[in-house]
């Protein structure tokens, strides 16, 4: 075999593989992505003093001292629970002079409800098909 057939025959059968290894790898990396955004956003709604900010928000803007109002934490604590609820995007924050505001950010909601909801259908054919199974064993028995 000559040198520029064995690189066409090469280059024919690793085309498609590379092609296919890089869109694997690639997808796999957003699904990482996918599911590390929703780990973070769980891990932020499971803290009762980070819902209770959320719910607030639910409400309008606020500013972080409206926000810290309520609980009996400090001025620190409560930009602590600021700042992880800003890294998993569950809020977004902008200064307005010496006052910084805070805003609800819906998305990481809708990605966590899409989420549960693809788990929920799942689960339902999942349990569909143990239904035939479990109605072909009794089918079965009663033949016997």
């Amino acid at each position: 075999m000559h040198l520029n057939q064995r690189q066409a025959a090469t280059s024919s059968l690793c085309g498609p593989t590379i092609l296919v290894s890089a869109l694997t790898f690639l997808s796999n990396i957003y699904n990482y992505m996918v599911v590390n955004k929703i780990n973070l956003t769980l891990t932020a709604l499971a803290d009762p003093t980070r819902r209770a900010i959320l719910d607030r928000l639910a409400l309008g803007p606020a500013s972080v001292n409206e926000l810290a109002r309520p609980f009996k934490l400090t001025q620190q604590a409560v930009s602590k629970h600021l700042d992880y609820l800003h890294r998993a995007q569950l809020i977004n924050k902008r200064r307005d002079g010496r006052q910084q505001f805070c805003t609800l950010n819906p998305q990481p909601f809708r990605d966590v409800i899409g989420w549960a909801e693809q788990c929920c259908r799942a689960w339902e054919e999942s349990f569909e098909r143990l239904d035939v199974v479990l109605e072909d064993m009794k089918r079965k028995d009663k033949k016997k």
